[in-house]
């Protein structure tokens, strides 16, 4: 009898056990759900100078951003330092009155070649107008332009960032090393892409030739 009822109460605890057991994934997963819905990050609008900020120093290389000098048009309009830096960084930051965002990066010794260019489209000089005159300008040495200067490009045509991260939605990068004067022949580098990320020169043998890099565009799930 003894041995009846003690089958009996083993039988029970076993029982009680498993159900518990089956029990315990159902809790685990409402965690693991719990938990996706927490991850997805919240995008806003760049619709303030400390964005423009942030999103503009994605463009420089990370270990520079901290002292990276900003300018570019503020939430008012006006071309302004928005960022005091002290290394060798400039970072340009996206104007917010034309589609998409475009930020960008570049080495202080660049400053002049890009200054001058924004202001000959200040006084409404064509494209093909601002290449020419830069082009006579470089040559006299009146506007410099040393080689191997390079420009880094942060772009998208999405205008909302994460602002935990400063990552702007759908954004890649681009570089542009400038080599005055440089050719296919003096370089080894073809005209055109030979394959999607494979660099090659433009505009060859001018004050404006420079390397074009297009990393292909990754994105995470």
């Amino acid at each position: 009898m003894k041995h009846f009822l003690l089958t009996i109460a083993l039988t029970g605890i076993f029982v009680s056990c498993n159900s518990a057991d089956k029990k315990q994934p159902i809790a685990t997963e409402s965690v693991k759900n719990d938990t996706t819905v927490k991850e997805i990050k919240e995008l806003k609008n760049i619709d303030s100078d400390e964005a423009l900020i942030a999103t503009a120093l994605m463009a420089a290389p990370e270990e520079s951003r901290d002292d990276c000098t900003v300018i570019g048009y503020n939430m008012a309009g006006e071309f302004v330092t928005l960022k005091e830096g002290n290394n060798e960084y400039i970072c340009l930051a996206d104007n917010s009155k034309k589609d998409g965002f475009n930020a960008a990066c570049y080495h202080k010794d660049l400053e002049p070649f890009m200054a001058r260019g924004r202001a000959l489209k200040a006084e409404g000089k064509s494209m093909q107008e601002i290449f020419d005159i830069r082009e006579k300008e470089v040559k006299s040495g009146e506007l410099p332009l040393k080689s191997g200067l390079t420009l880094h490009i942060y772009y998208g045509a999405k205008t909302q960032y994460d602002p935990e991260t400063s990552k702007v939605d759908g954004a890649q990068y681009r570089y542009v090393v400038y080599m005055p004067w440089a050719t296919s022949e003096s370089t080894g580098l073809p005209e055109a892409p030979l394959a999607a990320n494979h660099p090659w020169i433009m505009n060859p043998g001018t004050h404006r030739a420079h390397i074009m890099i297009n990393p292909l565009h990754t994105t995470k799930d």
